[in-house]
């Protein structure tokens, strides 16, 4: 079973723009930090990505595949499993993020 995403896990676009977490939960804590959900708010900073002369950098993370079982207030938990869909601000996917960081004492399906 894959782990489940906490606040404090480095999360990158694949061009080494930073991943912030805002997290939404407050209240459930795995490996000592808040568990971060599918519907959180997640902003790349500092992505230098281009397309030709255009600045195209990744702003945003479109989560998939969370956690089908484990829900905090009624939201899906992320999984180390999950998939981040890393997109401009034209919303055009612009390849997945690369987790490191995640806690190993609770995981989900």
């Amino acid at each position: 079973m894959p782990a489940i995403l906490q606040l404090g896990c480095t999360i990158q676009c694949p061009h080494g723009g930073m991943v912030i977490a805002v997290p939404t939960n407050a209240h459930v804590r795995v490996g000592g930090a808040f568990a971060l959900l599918q519907n959180d708010p997640f902003t790349v900073v500092g992505c230098p990505f281009t397309v030709g002369p255009k600045p195209q950098p990744c702003v945003k993370i479109l989560w998939q595949a969370p956690a089908v079982s484990i829900t905090v207030g009624g939201q899906a938990v992320l999984l180390a499993s999950s998939i981040g869909l890393c997109q401009s601000a034209e919303q055009i996917v612009q390849g997945t993020v690369v987790v490191s960081g995640v806690q190993t004492k609770v995981s989900g399906v």
